[in-house]
């Protein structure tokens, strides 16, 4: 009898597993009967923008932590499939750091051309998965809101491909409840223009505050002030952006730091992180873990070690991306299909504890993207999805962080070599700074921006 497979999202990890499927059929295997369940009306996960917040059109929690006038925050370069690459899919090269429409028309390509669409239930969010010793399978249950309808189906495995990056890690500080202006997680952040002339506040120090502070400030903030838990981000910011110690608490419109400074805040953003959560899955078949580069009891960073049958890709914390999601799917597709047989439960789990002593002892980000690149050229050598330059990838890395630290507001302005192709990529037609127009149209236009037209004419 077809084997039956349950794929629980079709963000970036659950079309690199549709895709994985699809390229083995492609090359005249049988494959098995899949569905992949989709909660939003339309694939691509965190890429697949939405203004709402809170909760979306079916009263599901909204799944996008996406902005307008986001941009990627690394060179794409580095997230690049080796089965399909930019040039394939925009008919010439692009710049390397291109904003969200862009990358979301490019992920989409590869899944379209596989035509895969047809696999995918949306507005379909998955309520509870229940696994039977006796029978030996899962029984999914989901909330059909095309029909609002409840219904319960069986399957042979299923892989979790919902995300990480979408239930915030929400901290309350005193004074919350009497701050005089917006109190938001990143999560929920949509409009930089929101913030326009106005003094915010910007709660950690990693990527989101990185970036959504940089959006403000591109786009009329007054001031930006950061606030860090351990260590400042230690970037040459603009003269309006300062960063200070912990903050302590807030009243009407002040916000306080562990040094006794203080400052006039109008808004603050909490940039403080995402959990991992999986409400459909009982505490046998769930993932507990923080955000970090080996999670443990995944064998091989994917297969639940409890239950070989259940699978996880792309629960890691994330220098590679896109590239790491198709490596952990082609490898998932292998263990179900029989090619790659599984070790027992003990060695499964010495494995995983070896992975996890190499990943303590890290302690720069160059040892870090270094790992996870080994970690991934450690799963394609045991399949047939297509090798790449992973030390090639770990160059380019370097480059870009050596770029931010030179320019944090300009370091979007270079440009690096394909991993893939080995094309060089075009300088954008715009400066980052200057390019306030965010759309595909505009950023595929030849020679000048639509800004330096408007200005031309005026």
């Amino acid at each position: 009898m077809t084997q039956r497979v349950a794929i629980i999202g079709a963000g970036p990890s659950g079309m690199a597993q549709l895709r994985a499927f699809q390229s083995a059929q492609e090359k005249g295997a049988e494959i098995p009967d899949m569905v992949c369940f989709e909660k939003q009306s339309d694939w691509g996960g965190q890429w697949n923008y939405t203004w709402r917040t809170g909760m979306d059109e079916n009263g599901e929690p909204v799944h996008t932590s996406m902005y307008r006038y986001l941009w990627s925050n690394g060179p794409k370069e580095c997230l690049e499939f080796a089965d399909y690459t930019f040039e394939e899919h925009f008919g010439r090269a692009i710049a390397s750091y291109p904003p969200r429409e862009v990358l979301w028309d490019y992920i989409k390509g590869r899944v379209e051309k596989a035509g895969v669409r047809k696999y995918i239930r949306f507005n379909s969010a998955v309520r509870h998965i229940e696994y039977s010793e006796e029978n030996d399978n899962f029984t999914v249950t989901v909330h059909d809101h095309n029909d609002d309808k409840i219904y319960s189906e069986v399957f042979d495995y299923v892989v979790v491909c919902s995300g990480h990056f979408s239930t915030p890690n929400v901290p309350e500080y005193p004074g919350f409840a009497n701050f005089g202006g917006r109190v938001l997680h990143a999560h929920d952040f949509r409009d930089a223009l929101e913030f326009k002339d106005k003094d915010i506040l910007v709660v950690g120090s990693s990527y989101s505050a990185e970036d959504i502070g940089s959006q403000c400030y591109k786009y009329g903030a007054r001031s930006i002030t950061s606030s860090y838990r351990s260590a400042p981000m230690g970037y040459k910011w603009p003269e309006n952006w300062e960063e200070k110690p912990a903050l302590t608490h807030v009243d009407e419109n002040v916000a306080y730091f562990v040094d006794g400074t203080s400052k006039h805040i109008d808004a603050i953003i909490l940039c403080t992180g995402y959990i991992h959560h999986f409400p459909f899955l009982n505490d046998d078949l769930r993932l507990v873990t923080d955000n970090r580069l080996w999670p443990l009891n995944l064998y091989k960073g994917v297969v639940w070690e409890d239950n070989p049958k259940l699978f996880y890709i792309g629960m890691q914390d994330q220098w590679y991306s896109f590239n790491m999601f198709d490596a952990q799917a082609w490898y998932t597709r292998d263990v179900i299909m029989g090619r790659i047989p599984l070790p027992s439960q003990d060695e499964m789990r010495a494995d995983s504890a070896q992975w996890r002593i190499e990943e303590l002892k890290l302690e720069t980000a160059k040892e870090m993207y270094e790992y996870q690149g080994s970690y991934i050229l450690h799963l394609i050598e045991q399949t047939d999805y297509p090798t790449f330059d992973i030390d090639g990838v770990n160059q380019t890395f370097l480059e870009w962080k050596h770029h931010k630290k030179e320019d944090i507001m300009g370091f979007r302005n270079n440009s690096y070599a394909s991993l893939m192709t080995g094309t060089m990529s075009p300088p954008h037609h715009t400066p980052w700074l200057e390019a306030l127009d965010d759309s595909l149209e505009a950023y595929l236009a030849n020679g000048e921006s639509s800004e330096m037209k408007k200005k031309a004419a005026g």
